[in-house]
């Protein structure tokens, strides 16, 4: 299954008490909760670049499924990681303690980004 394509973030859960476990400002916390994010992936075999734009910052990452990568979070900072699918419709990576799951469903992208006993999910459509 491809997750090539345009998505908007129509919903998300736990999206301020996660930013701020994340150590990200309570000023960039407000200004970020309620846009509506644009993620444009674009896929080549194994090849993955992801493109984030929300409102005026935009997280540009890309991998390889299966080798390591360098990779911006959400709060900036860098880390190495290693993308794994799971059957063909799941991207799962682990990174300093939280478990990333990015699952493909039709025309619907869910992130599932959990740490500890906190769970941040965003839910995306195609546009």
């Amino acid at each position: 299954m491809s997750f090539a394509g345009k998505y908007q973030l129509q919903s998300q859960e736990n999206f301020e008490p996660f930013m701020r476990a994340l150590g990200l400002p309570e000023e960039e916390i407000q200004k970020g909760k309620d846009l509506k994010s644009i993620s444009e992936i674009v896929q080549d075999g194994k090849k993955f670049k992801i493109t984030v734009t929300t409102g005026s910052k935009v997280l540009k990452n890309e991998f390889t499924i299966g080798e390591e990568s360098e990779i911006e979070l959400l709060n900036g900072e860098k880390a190495k990681v290693v993308v794994q699918m799971e059957g063909n419709n799941k991207l799962v990576t682990e990174v300093k303690g939280m478990k990333s799951v990015t699952e493909v469903n039709g025309d619907t992208i869910t992130y599932t980004m959990t740490m500890g006993d906190l769970t941040l999910k965003r839910v995306s459509k195609r546009i």
